[in-house]
């Protein structure tokens, strides 16, 4: 899949850049409640997820009170 193809926002994600939306999908995350249960390192090793798109995740997290499984 193309990151043209990837949409700009998946599920009740933060915005997050194409490739990173494009990790995510490839792993079937497409909530804020599935992110949560993965750890930081886990989302880092995804090719297209990097530290700002962690950082991004981990305060959408942390408005609703989770956090990584780290």
């Amino acid at each position: 899949m193309s990151t043209r193809d990837v949409p700009a926002q998946i599920g009740d994600l933060p915005p997050l850049g194409r490739p990173a939306n494009s990790a995510l999908l490839g792993a079937g995350i497409t909530t804020l409640a599935q992110a949560a249960g993965h750890s930081r390192r886990d989302l880092l090793a995804m090719h297209g997820v990097g530290p700002k798109a962690v950082g991004i995740l981990a305060a959408a997290l942390a408005e609703r009170g989770m956090t990584f499984a780290d």
